[in-house]
């Protein structure tokens, strides 16, 4: 099977394809043929080293300065013209959020044809349909009108986002999208943009894997972005609009935490087409942590930042340490606001148990921070995504967490849950977990039975085999067109299933040269019906 793998280069190793998630993906099923397809930052050249077993590597300089080309024609001008009101009014009137998916595959569509859609876009010509629309009567501004600056600003931050639609990925060869089985897009955002118009334009399905939303992150990031509000309202409704509309035509959505398909429902995703897929981690055969150290010591690790919660744990502690004078707390983390490590300095001086708390910074390897400790504490106001957590369980240690995000999800019996923003209820958890060596050690061998089973690397390939292979019965075949028959896959589904590792089919299955162009996965000229998946079963 083809499968073309999309994603977006300035994402954290477990999203790209640098050796992390995609690449155990692509080592733990040799049986398909995978090609990566990635946006990146700047302009540097491609590098396939970090995931063995790619058949290939293209990448697009997503943001800064555009690639040198020639503007459309005029009369062609005129049809982007159109295209791009539609989009625009899509992002800043309330009542034409229909018209977002029609201007986007239109642009698509012009730019297949001349490759002129990033001169357009940063054109004095799109400038002025961009202004029009968004000076225009009702037209939702955040409480301000845009200034000429913000005009500008925005019709870039619009052109480096719609890059990917005039991507040269478009083929129906061996390279291109055209050409691939199914589509797998791994981070969302615009690293599902070649995925909608492979879709559109050629009837390719896809798949979409989210490890912490997208969409989530960017209304995070976009508080702090230096655009006035005018601005970050318009971006934030353009990444809105394409999570919903990549949702709504996903064959299936394959969140990271039932946490995040909560979200990925909110925005338009069909529960019958999502199924949970935790992110596997090669940490479940790492060894459990050593010895307790002599003295009862907390480990509390996260970035120095008010959603962790800090403040929380150093209240907690102070309450820890009346009771349990020779208790340690450890602190692991780097600053993620300036500052605010000598901010919670000053905390543990006000509250008397500075000498007691040490601030360690980031540690060499995640496993000797949980091993310093005899129990491990987060604190946070919002736990978005389990990976910091399982990391923990699977140390043996014994850990406790306020019931936000994936906690209760991830933990489920084999930890402590508290509220959140409550020193006295975690002081208390904290107090039962030090006074208790074998709950202790009871719990800690739960957590790590308990995440060794739902983040092992297995279950995922395993799953994401059942998918493929769910997609690719009911996506036969490209219809005919250019001259040629149409093509069907280059092995049936019973091809994967039967005969696998010998490269032979299975008794009573056809091969490809045996069915031709009407075999049974054959499809008429033209029909690009989606498929109805089925409700799938969540994994672990």
């Amino acid at each position: 099977m083809r499968i073309a793998l999309l994603t977006e280069g300035t994402h954290s190793a477990a999203q790209r394809g640098d050796g992390g998630w995609c690449g155990r993906l692509v080592e733990g099923l040799p049986e398909h043929e995978f090609r990566l397809f990635r946006l990146v930052r700047g302009d540097r050249p491609a590098d396939p080293t970090g995931v063995r077993g790619l058949k290939g590597l293209q990448e697009l300089p997503m943001w800064g300065c555009r690639a040198a080309g020639r503007g459309p024609s005029l009369h062609r001008r005129r049809s982007y013209a159109r295209a791009y009101e539609d989009l625009v009014k899509a992002l800043v009137l309330p009542g034409e959020r229909a018209l977002f998916g029609p201007g986007l595959y239109r642009l698509a569509e012009l730019a297949a044809e001349d490759g002129a859609l990033p001169a357009f876009l940063a054109s004095g010509h799109a400038h002025r349909v961009l202004e029009r629309v968004w000076r225009s009567p009702g037209a939702d501004t955040a409480a301000g009108q845009p200034l000429v600056r913000d005009v500008l600003v925005a019709a870039d931050l619009l052109e480096q986002c719609l890059r990917p639609l005039s991507a040269p990925w478009y083929g129906t060869g061996p390279a291109g999208l055209g050409g691939a089985d199914l589509c797998h897009v791994v981070g969302g955002g615009p690293a599902a943009l070649p995925a909608l118009v492979a879709r559109r334009l050629h009837g390719v399905p896809f798949v979409v894997t989210e490890h912490g939303l997208h969409l989530r992150e960017q209304y995070r990031s976009y508080r702090t972005a230096p655009y006035r509000w005018p601005v970050r309202a318009l971006l934030l409704s353009f990444f809105r609009l394409l999570a919903e509309e990549t949702y709504r035509l996903a064959a299936v959505l394959t969140p990271g935490s039932a946490y995040d398909r909560q979200w990925q429902q909110r925005c338009g995703g069909d529960p019958e087409r999502t199924r949970v897929v935790y992110e596997g981690t090669p940490a479940v055969t790492r060894p459990a942590a050593g010895p307790e150290p002599a003295a009862p010591t907390l480990v509390w690790a996260g970035a120095l930042e008010p959603g962790r919660d800090p403040e929380l744990m150093l209240h907690a502690f102070a309450r820890v340490r009346a009771e349990r004078p020779e208790a340690e707390l450890l602190m692991y983390g780097e600053e993620g606001v300036p500052g605010y490590r000598a901010h919670c300095e000053a905390i543990a001086e006000r509250l008397g148990v500075a000498a007691a708390v040490r601030f360690a910074g980031r540690p060499k390897a995640i496993a000797d921070a949980w091993e310093s400790g005899s129990a491990v504490v987060f604190s946070a106001l919002a736990q978005r995504s389990p990976r910091l957590l399982a990391d923990a369980m699977l140390s043996g240690r014994a850990v406790v967490a306020t019931e936000v995000g994936v906690a209760r999800e991830v933990l489920g019996p084999s930890g402590l849950l508290v509220p959140p923003r409550s020193p006295q209820a975690l002081a208390a958890a904290c107090l039962a977990l030090l006074g208790d060596q074998e709950r202790r050690a009871r719990l800690g061998l739960a957590g790590r039975l308990r995440a060794q089973e739902r983040f092992a690397v297995e279950p995922v390939v395993s799953a994401f085999r059942e998918i493929y292979l769910e997609l690719v019965s009911r996506y036969p075949a490209f219809p005919a067109g250019g001259g040629e028959a149409a093509r069907p896959f280059a092995r049936p589904a019973e091809y994967w299933v039967a005969g696998a590792v010998t490269g032979t089919t299975g008794e009573g299955a056809a091969r490809p040269e045996e069915r031709g162009a009407a075999g049974p996965f054959a499809r008429r000229a033209g029909d690009r019906g989606g498929p109805v998946v089925p409700a799938m079963a969540e994994v672990g």
